[in-house]
């Protein structure tokens, strides 16, 4: 089968697509026939040897991914031959850009019947990522408020269509280029972070979310309420980066029962995905490249593996 690789760390140039014999599952995992691979820059800290994973040299590359189960290993409960399925390769976050991955069945579930194979692979880690920011950490309510850094990005989109739809009033940054896109997802306030002020456009929030960091973090905090939260998937922070202000930092956890509930969302019309561009597995290289800031379309980098029936 082919997979890219990296037998180095560095820049996108040392990935490379090698020939590598079947896999086999093992206790309770699957073989999944891919279909395609979202690209995310997890990968790219990966491939960088930055991510605070540590897996040996060599490594497919890729996590996100769609496709069929061709395969079960042992005590496999909920899964069959033949499931269209989407999710996470592991925990490791490596073994999606290939032709076959393996993954495990408690970090995958039935595809959303009304997404395609594309839609279906960009979206288990940053839909997953905006659920347990808004209703895991931030414990957020019908009622509150919330500020969204970055919500034009992948992660942000889902934030700001999750916390709409629950009852949040949206306060969210972005591009004044992307703020019609972002307010089409529920946004009351979009805030062009490269020339407006937070102190004048945004009042106090409940809470915020974090996918920018630095400057535009810190920013954030005057903006929330004594007793609020700030949620960072970018940089670690203090348990109280400001006086009366909860600070938090995670790392995904892709598991099938939270896929479950946003495959609810995909199917009911409720959660839109957003796939900007899509590559042949051959194109992984460029995929990274495209993450490193060559031109690409707004939403999420995709792979192309393999063209198979729904």
């Amino acid at each position: 089968m082919k997979a890219a690789r990296i037998h180095q760390f560095g820049p996108p140039d040392v990935i490379s697509l090698d020939e590598l014999p079947e896999l086999i599952p093992a206790d309770r995992e699957v073989l999944v026939r891919v279909a395609a691979a979202g690209v995310g820059p997890w990968d790219a800290w990966i491939r960088e040897g930055k991510s605070v994973v540590t897996v040996a040299l060599p490594i497919t590359l890729g996590s996100d991914i769609s496709g069929i189960v061709e395969q079960i290993g042992p005590n496999v409960r909920h899964l069959s031959v033949g499931d269209p399925v989407y999710g996470v390769s592991n925990a490791n976050f490596t073994g999606g850009y290939a032709e076959y991955a393996v993954a495990s069945e408690t970090t995958l579930s039935p595809k959303p019947k009304s997404l395609d194979w594309l839609a279906a692979a960009s979206a288990p880690i940053v839909a997953v990522t905006a659920w347990q920011m808004l209703f895991e950490y931030a414990n957020a309510q019908s009622g509150q408020s919330v500020l969204i850094l970055g919500a034009a990005g992948s992660v942000g989109s889902y934030a700001v269509q999750l916390a709409a739809q629950s009852g949040l009033t949206v306060f969210a940054t972005a591009s004044s280029a992307d703020a019609d896109y972002v307010r089409s997802l529920g946004a009351a306030v979009v805030v062009d972070y490269k020339s407006a002020s937070l102190e004048d456009a945004v009042p106090l929030v409940d809470m915020a979310l974090d996918m920018v960091g630095g400057i535009a973090r810190d920013a954030s905090l005057p903006r929330i309420k004594p007793g609020g939260i700030l949620v960072s998937i970018v940089s670690d922070i203090a348990s109280t980066p400001a006086p009366n202000i909860r600070g938090v930092f995670f790392l995904v956890d892709v598991t099938s029962e939270r896929l479950r509930k946003l495959t609810e969302l995909f199917d009911a019309g409720r959660l839109k995905p957003n796939v900007g561009s899509d590559l042949p597995l051959e194109a992984a290289r460029l995929s990274h490249e495209m993450l490193a800031g060559a031109p690409h379309r707004r939403g999420k980098i995709v792979l192309r593996v393999a063209d198979l029936k729904p």
